[in-house]
Parts: structure tokens; C-alpha cells; sequence
């Protein structure tokens, strides 16, 4: 069966080159009418460009429908005016992919805060400011389905990127937060932590992975991820054609009896606290203190 959109309304952070052109591109050729958002410039968010508007056109003469967009993610009254733009022309908003990032990579010991900031204002603050200008809307109009980028280096750390991986792990919980409060409204939220030669990666692959990496080839996870049959709390990583499942687990752990809740029972205990054996997947954060509960229950 073929995934359409058509009908839907989509916006595409950062799309106007990499992950976000590509994606931008595949919903327009099934159908969905996009806003192409860039500011454009530099990796690091420095300078500006006309990417956004070349990739609408490019749309455009393909046969779909796409308006290029220009605004900051990290400006509240830019986002709230592109989505009313879209809203006046085309009705509402389906789809909200956030994409647009930056990098300034140094080792935390090289690191000022205002690099550190700077990037998780971009990546997860922009991408909170982009949400919150669509979800009223969603909400109203009982459809969504929202797509945050996270990264592994968010899921399992990367040296010299402790600004990016502290942005791009806030993202994943975010997330899932907005999972159990959009499930209602059928809003469904999902992240997906994608590996492609970009201009954001150019530097950090090797040459011969550039290729095996088209950033075309992680497509296919992020148009499910806000299509119709959508899930909803999956982390997706992605890469060169190949498709991950990631989980945040819980181990069973060790209750420790009153009379010994001391740092050496904790040491003494540690092997089983990390024990995985039975370890789950929550679907809430008050899974844990369930879990807390019945261990206590046992005793």
C-alpha cells in the first residue's frame, strides 16, 4: 500500500538542504502541500541564504505545492507568524517535522556556556517554540503527528559534543512527554536520531561513508514517523537504509531491607541493581515508582 498525504499541510524545519530538503522533497511528492523552513547560513547558525525559497521552487516545479519560509526557530513571533501564514493559505497544520539544528563542537573543558546555549536553544528550545505554535491547532482539529531529531549522540554521548547530546537527549524526553499528553487528541510524537553526510556531518565522516550515508536514505523512517499509520513513542535511528529501534529500559533493581539502606548496601548490591534480567521499556515515568512499589510490596 502507498503512503499518501494528500490533503496534509506540512512543516519542515531546516529543510532547506540535508535531511530536511529530502524530507521536505517525499512529502511533496505524496502529496502533502509544505512549508520549507531555513534560516540558512553556516553549521554553526551564522549567516543567511535563499535555501528555503530553492528547495519550494524545486517543489514547485515538480507539480506540488510548497511556500519557503524564512524564520528563526528560536523566534517565538517568526514561528507563530509562519504557522498562521500556512494556517491562511492552506487550513491547518498535519505535520510538523523539526529538523533545524546547529553545531559548535568543542570539548566541554573548550567550551563557553554561551556555545553551550546557543545550541540547546536551537535544537531543543526551537523545537519546543516550533510545537507549541501547532499543537492548539492539533488539538482542535484531533490530528497530528510530530517528529522531534534527536541523535545518538544524545542517546549514548560523543566527545566534543556535550551541548548537542544535552539538547538531543532533552529532545527524546520531550517527546515522550508529549506523547502521553497529544495521545488523546490523536496527536502522535516520535523521534528519530538519524546518521547522514550533511553539511552538519561533512567534517565528522570519513569520505568513503559520505555516499553510503545520502541523507535520502533515512527518509523512508521519518515519512512513516508522521504518516497516518504512524506509532507513537518510537525513537528510530537511522542510517544508510538501515533502521534501529532505541528503548530507555528499567531494571527490576534491589530493594534493600530497612535496617541496611546504607552506601555499602548499594555497593554491596550493585551487580544486581544493573542486572538487565527482566529489565522494561516504561511507557511512563511513574512506571518507575510502580516498579519501586512492588519491590517494596515483595519485602
Amino acid at each position: 500500500m502507498t503512503l499518501s498525504f494528500d490533503g496534509r499541510v506540512a512543516i519542515v524545519t531546516g529543510a532547506g538542504g540535508g535531511l530536511g530538503r529530502t524530507y521536505a522533497l517525499e512529502l511533496a511528492r505524496r502529496g502533502a502541500r509544505v512549508v520549507v523552513n531555513d534560516l540558512g547560513g553556516a553549521r554553526d547558525g551564522s549567516g543567511s541564504s535563499d535555501t528555503a525559497e530553492q528547495v519550494a521552487e524545486e517543489i514547485r516545479a515538480a507539480g506540488g505545492e510548497a511556500i519557503a519560509n524564512g524564520a528563526s526557530v528560536t523566534d517565538e513571533a517568526q514561528v507563530e507568524e509562519m504557522v498562521a501564514a500556512a494556517r491562511e493559505r492552506w487550513g491547518g497544520i498535519h505535520i510538523l517535522i523539526n529538523n533545524a539544528g546547529i553545531l559548535r563542537d568543542k570539548s566541554f573543558a573548550k567550551m563557553d556556556i554561551p556555545d553551550f546555549r546557543t545550541v540547546v536553544d536551537v535544537h531543543l528550545t526551537g523545537s519546543a517554540i516550533c510545537t507549541k505554535a501547532v499543537w492548539n491547532g492539533m488539538r482542535d482539529q484531533a490530528y497530528g503527528r510530530i517528529l522531534m531529531t534527536a541523535s545518538s549522540t544524545g542517546l549514548f554521548g560523543n566527545f566534543g559534543q556535550a551541548n548537542y547530546g544535552a539538547a538531543k537527549l532533552g529532545l527524546a524526553g520531550l517527546a515522550k512527554t508529549l506523547h502521553l499528553e497529544g495521545a488523546k487528541y490523536n496527536i502522535h510524537v516520535n523521534t528519530i536520531a538519524p546518521t547522514a553526510a550533511t553539511r552538519m556531518t561533512e567534517d565528522l565522516l570519513p569520505e568513503a561513508m559520505l555516499t553510503a550515508f545520502d541523507p535520502a536514505l533515512v527518509t523512508p523512517g521519518a515519512i512513516y514517523l508522521v504518516s497516518d499509520d504512524a506509532p507513537s513513542n518510537v525513537i528510530l535511528g537511522a542510517g544508510a537504509g538501515v533502521f534501529q529501534a532505541c528503548y530507555v529500559t528499567l531494571t527490576p533493581g534491589v530493594a534493600l531491607p530497612a535496617d541496611d539502606r546504607s552506601v555499602e548496601a548499594v555497593a554491596a548490591n550493585w551487580d544486581r541493581i544493573v542486572d538487565r534480567n527482566g529489565e522494561i521499556v516504561p511507557e511512563s515515568g511513574a512506571e518507575q515508582a510502580m516498579l519501586i512499589l512492588q519491590q517494596l510490596s515483595k519485602g
